[in-house]
This record gives structure tokens, sequence and C-alpha cells, in this order.
């Protein structure tokens, strides 16, 4: 996460943040810029705001923003009033039921960074055009967690902080968030843009295994018989041995983590490698843009120290480690696919769409691919409902 400052004051903003605490000039997420701005209301338009130092159309909050659920921006005089993360809900909790209201804005703040990142590396979140799927939010009271023909479903029970930790130690997981939650089931929604639609098959099962594998079958044999004892020499995590799906999901998921935390970690100035330095000296290392910059063994240089400090600094504190993993060589080289598989994507021309107008059709085959032929548009994944971690 990027540092922000306040256009009139200078005082340092955050990404929650719709209002500077020194000033009181309003602010708002910018998705179009990726950037919290701050706000000049027009007295001609009630409700209308102009970006303080950025010229273009006048904005206004996300129809959201009355129920404190949002602070991302809109345009004014176009669009159905929901920003652009908030569009992407096709069911959110019933408001009239008590306690609902708390739990849909801590779901929120959680969606906000996940698209936040989506944004910030240039990632589609409608494929729908090229043949893929919409991604979609359904925050549902009692319902299964997991992802269908790009609907990420969240149980709203999840953002109860008691239930998350009681579960967490029922399933022996040694961290569980929203955020990990909603990182995990957009990994299921990537699968299918990154892999399945850009023919990266046969790589992929190089690394993770063959996802063809009967999906039902080995969740419940993962549930009944738990992870292979050696899961730790291959896997980010336990349930990432429970089949090449959810090896996938877990494997982007944490790369997401590391992206984000070493992003933050910059914008801070708090990285290991800065240790040393004089408080308040100039920062005298190159900044990149995490996202779009920084190579993969690059990022894994950075990654690993700033993990150590952070877990010594969390139990310095009397919490849980930070970061309570170890990645292991197989893990990785997926983490290495994922990160080539974001920057090939990206890098191409129209994403997916590239390698259709060459002639270079995604390689389906089995009776996964003979189904998605017979339906079209329907993900390859597309019937995967499964346990968050």
């Amino acid at each position: 996460m990027r540092n922000y400052a306040c256009a009139k004051c200078g005082n340092k903003v955050y990404f929650e943040n719709v209002q500077c605490v020194k000033c009181g000039t309003e602010l708002g997420f910018d998705p179009e810029r990726t950037s919290v701005v701050s706000l000049e209301p027009l007295a001609e338009s009630a409700g209308s705001y102009m970006p303080i130092g950025y010229e273009g159309e006048a904005v206004r909050y996300c129809a959201n923003a009355v129920h404190a659920a949002c602070n991302w921006l809109t345009p004014a005089e176009t669009g159905d009033g929901f920003c652009r993360a908030c569009d992407l809900n096709r069911t959110i909790p019933d408001l009239s039921v008590l306690g609902n209201l708390d739990a849909w804005q801590e779901l929120e703040r959680a969606k906000k960074r996940l698209v936040y990142d989506l944004l910030r590396f240039g990632l589609p979140l409608d494929t729908s055009g090229e043949g893929g799927e919409r991604l979609a939010f359904d925050f549902l009271l009692d319902a299964a967690t997991g992802h269908l023909d790009g609907v990420i479903t969240i149980n709203v029970m999840e953002a109860d902080a008691v239930e998350r930790e009681r579960q967490r130690q029922q399933f022996g997981e040694p961290y569980r968030s929203l955020l990990g939650h909603l990182r995990h089931e957009s990994g299921h929604f990537y699968w299918n843009v990154l892999v399945a639609a850009t023919g990266q098959q046969e790589a992929f099962r190089e690394l993770f295994g063959d996802e063809r594998e009967d999906y039902g079958t080995a969740l419940a044999r993962h549930h009944a018989e738990g992870p292979p004892p050696d899961w730790s020499e291959r896997h980010v995590s336990s349930y990432a041995s429970a089949h090449p799906w959810e090896d996938w999901a877990e494997t982007w998921a944490h790369y997401l983590h590391m992206v984000s935390a070493v992003d933050t970690a910059q914008s801070e100035g708090m990285e290991p490698r800065a240790s040393g330095l004089i408080f308040g000296a100039a920062w005298p290392f190159k900044t990149y843009d995490l996202h779009r910059e920084e190579s993969f063994g690059a990022l894994m240089e950075r990654w690993v120290p700033l993990t150590i400090a952070l877990n010594n600094m969390s139990r310095g504190m009397g919490h849980n480690d930070f970061y309570p993993f170890v990645i292991p060589a197989p893990a990785y080289d997926k983490l290495a696919f994922v990160h080539k598989a974001i920057r090939d994507y990206v890098a191409a021309p129209s994403g997916a769409a590239h390698a259709l107008a060459h002639g270079e059709p995604p390689v389906l085959t089995g009776p996964q691919a003979q189904h998605l032929r017979s339906a079209p548009g329907r993900s390859l994944i597309g019937r995967v409902y499964d346990r968050l971690k």
C-alpha cells in the first residue's frame, strides 16, 4: 500500500480515510488513479467534487458511502452511482438485521484491499468480453465460502473475529483472515484468466499437479485423512496439498500477501535492509512499483528478511507470528509461476485475447474441457466450492 498525503496541508492520510484529521479536507480513493485524493466541493453541483491537483471530470462518493462501507469515488455524471469495487457486489447482507452492517463494513474493507491490488497489477475484473467471466461477490449469511462461475461467496460470519478464530482452531490453521479468504477465492477466478484461457495448463501441471483429478474426491480425502505427512516440503500450506486448484489458490493468496506487505514496507521505509540508517535520513534505495516492475527474485530477497523481522516484532508484543509459514523450494517455483503468469498477461497487448487473435487457442483437454466446449463461457473450475484458508 502506497503512502498518501493531503493535498491541502501535506498531512499523511490513509487508504480508508474520508477526511484529513489535520485540516478537515474531504478525501476519497480514486480507482482510476489508484490514489487517495483530496476533494474540493463543487458549489454548482451538490455532492460533486473535483480532486485537488488533478484535471478531469467531477467525481462523487460511491453510493455505499452512506453506509460508511466505502470511501471510493466514481464519476459524478455517469455510471450507476457505485464505484468499481462496489459495482462487483451481487449480494450484500440484509442491513435490517442487527450486526449485518458492521459485518458488511468489515467485508468491504477487506475487499477494497483485494481490488486495490488487482488494479495495481493491471488485471481485469471482467473478462466476459473475451468469453470469460466477470468477477462478482455474494456476502451471505450461513453460506459456503467458495467460487462459482466468477462469483466469490463469503459467509458473513467470517467477519466475526470470534467465529473466525473458532474455525481457525477447528481446521488447525496458523492463519485466517477476511483478506486471506478473498485473496484465496480470487485465485480460482484468475486461474481461468491466467492459466486456462492462455493455454498454460501443461506448464501449470508440471508444478502444481493435474487439475483434472476429481475435485470432490480430493477434498473429501483431505477432510477425512488430513494432508500428507510431507506436505510442508512442497506446499505453502497444508490445504494447498488437497488439490492442484487449491495449491494454486493458496499460492496465489500468498503471492498477494507478499507483494502487498513489501509494497507497504517500501512506502513506510521500514525494510530490514535499511538497518543502520539514521532515522530521518533520505531513503537510499531505489523504489519499485512492486506490482509491475520488481523481479520475482528481488521480491523474495526483500520478503524473507521482512517476515523474519516482523515475526520477531510480533513475538515481542506477545502475539503470534506475522507470517507463520515457511516456503520450501517447490513452493518458491510455484510463486514464481504466479508472478510470471501475471506479468505475461498484463504485458500482452490484450491479455488472453492476444493468444486467440494470433491463432493460439487455449489447450483444452479431458472431460472438463469437453464440458466447457458444450457450455461456452462456463468456468473450468466453475463448480468449485471450497473451504477457504
